[in-house]
């Protein structure tokens, strides 16, 4: 019997095990509170163990493929020899419509998907058992507060009615930016409601660990008092923690739990995540940190984790990306995950990346992503193997987010653009893993571009990186960059991919000599000013830095 099927009686069924429970959990919550969940040698050794690479990947498309051909593909990345990928998180949990067998939601339905189940065929079981195959941790990523998914399964509703599960509990939702509503987690019913679908889930399926992701979607509490009931979200947390242990007992093999949270702690109080308290009761084993972010603060978790059997991920999403640089090329890339394991990062993750190179993905029909990702998967796993290899160190944009109102991945507070006015100042930070001074003849070369808006030829730019006076060494008005949309705003992130010029954009180009002796590891500081026009040419409009690029370029063959 489904959620719509019964929907009045499913409310009081759920309902009665949120009351007939609600002492017990609040008796249990106030017994936690300020007390560190025991966890056991096994399990810490379970946290402890290696993870290099962690993919999330989100297997809810292609179903047009057979399926041998179509569980192939998922693992193309995976079985490439010089894979760093360690650990697997399936992104396919959500509270409403799922993708497996539920006894009391409802199955999610598609062409191909319908059709592989009535060949008796588990996609999700299927996953996680040649996950296991391959020796790799593998979690379930559940999708705490998903949109609706319309009734053919094609993609987000935005005609549709809201899914089943809302229809029959609309005092469940919040009213914000998604017009049937996201999942309240002040109401009981909600919180109780989850940790009955992930009870279903791990006594279903042998996983390593379930990552309750919060990205998907902002807010989970109502606008304008998340920290106030901020204990909501804590009190979820402690229930999944609970249930887990509780089966991990049972089948005598340790449950580890991850979240999913903002980049940093103002972030994840304005969204009302108490990661502070989570990680003094030890409720959660790893922290995933951002998810289209490059400034991630992984120094404020560590100094609240210290001493904690938790583990700190920084994710880098390469559909939504952080903006102006979606599918970068590899120097990109390693510049963002070498600057993650210099600051500590006990792992990192990699989120809506292609599963196959793409010669692969287009025998099979499938959109392809960027070779970059290719190279990526045999790189970013440690700070060694991208040792004397060229990257660029970028600052980061501030670009559209549909998908959330709130903070967490919207990257409102990025220094990019820049605006300011002529004889002004502006300063922005630029942070490097590389230790350029002790590179010696492995340096080929180190230098900063700068992108402008509105500049003119003649505009001089005076640039200063930590305090010393950078020399211009080229200049180009013709330049073009399809992922800047200036003088309109940018759009928003993620859709097909594709960025055409515009051949009447008007960008300049600058690049700068940057001495080896003058960067440092860690964060440096760069001040822009311009020169001083002559009072017969006045600027009629201010300039917009629209991008910052330390561009390091090493010997070839310097890595061996």
């Amino acid at each position: 019997m489904t959620s719509v099927d019964r929907p009045i009686d499913r409310r009081l069924f759920l309902k009665g095990i949120a009351a007939a429970s609600a002492g017990v959990i609040a008796a249990k919550n106030r017994a936690v509170e300020g007390a560190e969940t025991k966890l056991s040698a096994e399990h810490r050794q379970a946290v402890n163990r290696r993870r290099r690479i962690v993919v999330q990947y989100d297997a809810q498309n292609e179903y047009q493929l057979e399926f041998d051909k179509w569980l192939d593909f998922r693992f193309r990345y995976v079985d490439e020899p010089g894979s760093q990928i360690d650990s697997i998180f399936w992104d396919l949990g959500r509270l409403g419509q799922v993708l497996y067998p539920s006894e009391f939601l409802d199955q999610m339905s598609a062409a191909g998907l319908d059709d592989w189940r009535r060949r008796g065929i588990d996609m999700a079981g299927q996953l996680i058992e040649a996950t296991r195959k391959r020796n790799l941790e593998v979690f379930w990523h559940h999708r705490v507060s998903e949109v609706d998914i319309d009734a053919t399964g094609s993609g987000a509703a935005w005609k549709e009615k809201p899914g089943p599960l809302k229809l029959a509990h609309p005092d469940w939702t919040l009213k914000t930016w998604w017009p049937h509503g996201l999942w309240d987690f002040s109401v009981p019913d909600v919180r109780e409601c989850t940790v009955k679908t992930l009870r279903e889930v791990v006594e279903r399926y042998d996983v390593d660990g379930v990552q309750l992701d919060f990205a998907r979607h902002v807010p989970f509490l109502p606008i304008g008092r998340q920290w106030e009931l901020r204990g909501h979200l804590t009190s979820l947390v402690r229930d999944v923690r609970s249930m887990l242990q509780q089966r991990a007992a049972s089948r005598k093999r340790p449950l580890l739990l991850a979240a999913k949270v903002p980049q940093n702690l103002r972030g994840c109080h304005a969204d009302g995540f108490d990661v502070e308290t989570w990680a003094r009761e030890e409720l959660v084993d790893i922290f995933t940190l951002g998810s289209r972010s490059m400034d991630v603060d992984v120094a404020a978790f560590k100094a609240f984790t210290a001493g904690r059997s938790i583990k700190l991920q920084p994710c880098f999403d390469d559909h939504h990306t952080t903006d102006g640089y979606r599918w970068a090329p590899i120097e990109f890339l390693r510049g963002v995950f070498a600057n993650w394991w210099e600051q500590g990062a006990d792992s990192v993750v990699t989120f809506n990346w292609s599963n196959a190179p793409p010669d692969v993905c287009t025998r099979l029909g499938v959109s392809p992503g960027p070779l970059s990702q290719q190279i990526a998967y045999r790189e970013i796993g440690s700070r060694e193997t991208m040792a004397w290899k060229d990257k660029i160190y970028a600052v980061e944009r501030r670009g559209g987010y549909p998908w959330a109102e709130g903070y967490f991945n919207r990257n409102d507070d990025a220094p990019l653009p820049l605006l300011w006015k002529a004889g002004g100042e502006g300063t922005l930070r630029v942070r490097v893993s590389d230790d350029l001074a002790a590179a010696g003849n492995r340096l080929r070369d180190s230098f900063l571009r700068v992108v402008l808006f509105n500049a003119e030829q003649q505009d001089r730019l005076v640039l200063r990186w930590n305090g010393h006076l950078l020399e211009e060494r080229a200049r180009d008005s013709s330049w073009k960059d399809p992922q800047i949309f200036s003088p309109r705003p940018q759009p928003d992130s993620g859709g097909p991919g594709v960025y055409r010029i515009d051949p009447e954009q008007r960008l300049l180009c600058l690049d700068f000599a940057v001495p080896a002796a003058t960067t440092q590891v860690g964060e440096n500081v760069l001040q822009l000013g311009l020169a001083t026009q002559p009072a017969e040419k006045p600027r009629n409009a201010d300039i917009k830095v629209e991008k910052v690029e330390l561009h390091v370029r090493y010997v070839a063959n310097a890595a061996s």
